[in-house]
């Protein structure tokens, strides 16, 4: 078994090369897209019914039903937090492809397991189960390493955030559809694609990592601590880990005040708010789809991370700012040029580890995201709060979007120094 290399402190990169198993087929790519694009479906398919079954069970208690969510959405955030590196990690040892067919059975069986729940109990274990399985993205995310050059892994991860947004418009719609028919329909139908995918899997799927590139398995790489150790390896790589969990944490923002913040500022309806979401969706899979691959291509990462930087923080701006409705919605497509980064910084992080480290690495970025989705609830709920507070000096509705687009903001002077590299040393492998 291959021994990892380790590099010292300011030595230049051993050059990477891509592992050709067998050469991947464009379908098991395509498989890969597929999955997380059906990962995102679901859980958007369950958001719209999963507290109203929760309320169901509560006996139409509203206040506690709310608090019940909060704890379901808290426990999800936290198998996140801490099986992604493992997940990412056996991927490294035992490859891709059982983690994410594994992965794939497990998410299928667990939301028929939510379909039938009888109790709150119940369902309090399998969205626990969920957190779990759906911790696989980083191998999905590894697995796309492994098979596409260097160069080009920016607009492969691109195409990710495509999937991303593309189960973010759809899933919530195709939810609510389902679920005015039967609260526990969407579940039904989650698990039955999770398992089609699965199934599908199993014959387009080849191994991506061959025995020659496996690494060792340590616990001491496979907990959220020790995954994260491997973002202090390089300069750059710990920098644009920091720049994700600034741009991750901004994130938070729109998934806990959007609702909120449209229905007080503006007094839209359910199904403005839900077309306002759809758009977002919408723009940034534009941008992940279309948009990467070309600006990268033309002006390299760095300079990719910094437009979207750049550019993403105004559209927070604007939501905060903005006086009328039709003026918020200007700031979507701008907001959406944000997507730019995280791809292109994904990419740069990349060529810092070798092939028995990618599983941890992505572990590691899936850390990142989710010490946000602990954080950032909290975080921006409580300014939202703050700024409407009776009595307080200045009456500030679009606070949470402030501090986000404040926040984006001071992500890109660290992006551009992490970035900088000094001439005649080079710090990137290629291949």
């Amino acid at each position: 078994m291959a021994t990892p290399e380790v590099t010292q402190p300011g030595e230049p990169l051993p050059e990477v090369q891509i592992a050709k198993p067998g050469g991947p087929r464009h379908a098991a790519v395509a498989f890969i897209f597929v999955t997380i694009a059906l990962d995102m479906l679901a859980m958007g398919m369950i958001a719209p019914v999963l507290p109203r079954l929760i309320t169901y069970f509560m006996g139409g208690n509203e206040p506690r039903s709310a608090q019940i969510l909060g704890i379901f959405g808290t426990v999800w955030a936290v198998m996140q937090f801490f099986f992604s590196p493992m997940l990412g990690s056996l991927s490294d040892r035992f490859g891709r492809r059982p983690v994410i067919l594994l992965s794939n059975f497990g998410l299928g069986l667990d939301y028929l397991v939510m379909a039938l729940a009888p109790t709150l109990g119940w369902l309090f274990v399998g969205r626990l189960i969920s957190g779990i399985t759906s911790a696989s993205i980083p191998t999905a995310m590894a697995y796309i390493a492994d098979v596409t050059p260097p160069k080009k892994r920016a607009a492969a991860f691109g195409m990710v955030g495509a999937a991303f947004g593309l189960g973010f418009v759809l899933g919530p719609a195709l939810g609510g559809v389902l679920g005015g028919v039967n609260p526990r329909l969407p579940f039904w139908a989650a698990g039955g694609m999770s398992l089609l995918n699965a199934m599908y899997g199993l014959f387009v799927l080849p191994e991506s990592l061959g025995l020659e590139s496996r690494g060792k398995f340590s616990w001491k790489r496979a907990n959220p601590v020790g995954s994260l150790k491997l973002l202090r390896r390089h300069r750059e790589l710990l920098g644009l880990g920091a720049v994700l969990f600034l741009s991750y944490l901004t994130q938070q923002s729109l998934m806990n005040t959007w609702v909120l913040y449209l229905d007080y500022r503006y007094h839209w309806t359910d199904r403005a708010v839900g077309l306002s979401l759809a758009m977002v969706g919408i723009c940034s899979a534009a941008v992940g789809g279309f948009l990467v691959k070309p600006v990268v291509a033309r002006i390299g990462e760095r300079k990719t991370v910094l437009v979207g930087l750049a550019i993403g923080w105004m559209g927070f701006a604007i939501y905060g700012l903005a006086p009328t409705g039709m003026i918020f919605l200007m700031g979507i497509p701008v907001m959406a040029a944000w997507s730019l980064c995280g791809p292109a910084a994904q990419g740069l992080m990349t060529r810092h580890v070798g092939h028995t480290e990618q599983g941890q690495l992505q572990g590691s970025v899936q850390c990142i995201r989710g010490l946000t989705a602990l954080i950032g609830p909290t975080l921006f709920t409580f300014t939202y709060a703050a700024a409407l507070r009776p009595g307080t000096h200045f009456h500030l509705p679009g606070a949470p979007f402030l501090l986000a687009s404040a926040i984006l903001l001071s992500a890109l002077p660290l992006a551009l120094a992490v970035t900088r590299r000094e001439e005649g040393q080079p710090t990137l492998s290629s291949s």
